[in-house]
């Protein structure tokens, strides 16, 4: 591996484990500011004092989030762009570019396609793309990958994630997001499919923090690297806590009873 990209990799990543905890506050461009991503310093100073790993978000934002102290974080510039407005929401188009994610400070990009959707080509066109030039840089690449489209008619299938996984993988991603399948035997599949860390997203908001601990366990259980959650997170009455008791499963390999224990 270029060693400037072993170097980010390891701020984003925990070193000793191979695993991290990202939280996304990129939802300002799909759906408005919505709560817990107006005032940008307090949320990064939560999701950092609980010991997320890295952030991402887009090239705009660093300037409001960017606090000058507390506790480090990795940051991730997102790269991809769409909005709810849209009547074609799923079509993501690029809005950065890795000079700027350089410009930055950043430790990594990334990138969403929605394999499934009419635009597939363009998106993998993009990814294809910015997986080679960002080799060129060393740096590392997170592509979360999702199938949403006319053909689709459960994007949690398991041989649907897994497709969506290994075609992340096949075009040059360092760490892949999906959806979570529902189970660790089958995610294990999708993990077993991948040469490199496989992460979970949220998903929409969970009723409950247990069941947000208990899906992360299961899916480090199969083999998982962690987790890239927003509003599970962001949105959280406590968002310091529910990374805190996170941390405890993806960092230190606690069992669910106990992390709860801290919420």
């Amino acid at each position: 591996m270029h060693l400037g990209k072993a170097i980010r990799m390891e701020r984003i990543m925990n070193r000793n484990n191979g695993r991290t905890i990202i939280v996304p506050l990129d939802h300002g461009v799909t759906v408005g500011p919505i709560y817990g991503l107006v005032d940008l310093r307090k949320t990064v100073d939560q999701v950092a004092e609980g010991g997320a790993n890295a952030m991402l978000m887009h090239k705009g934002i660093p300037r409001c989030s960017h606090r000058a102290g507390g506790k480090d974080i990795g940051l991730i510039i997102h790269l991809s762009a769409s909005t709810s407005l849209s009547p074609h929401p799923n079509a993501k188009a690029l809005v950065g570019t890795v000079a700027d994610a350089l410009k930055l400070g950043a430790d990594a990009i990334s990138v969403h396609v929605n394999l499934g959707d009419e635009t597939e080509p363009n998106m993998l066109a993009d990814l294809g793309s910015l997986c080679a030039e960002a080799n060129e840089w060393g740096m590392p690449v997170l592509a979360m990958m999702y199938a949403r489209g006319p053909k689709i008619d459960n994007e949690y299938a398991p041989n649907i994630v897994a497709h969506c996984a290994r075609v992340g993988v096949e075009l040059g991603a360092d760490i892949i997001k999906v959806n979570y399948t529902g189970d660790p035997q089958s995610f294990k599949k999708v993990v077993k499919g991948c040469c490199v860390p496989v992460v979970i997203a949220g998903g929409p908001k969970l009723e409950s923090d247990r069941d947000l601990v208990q899906m992360v366990y299961d899916s480090i259980q199969a083999g998982g690297a962690g987790l890239s959650v927003g509003r599970n997170i962001f949105q959280h009455k406590k968002p310091a806590h529910i990374v805190a008791a996170l941390n405890k499963i993806v960092h230190e390999n606690w069992e669910v009873d106990a992390a709860m224990q801290l919420l």
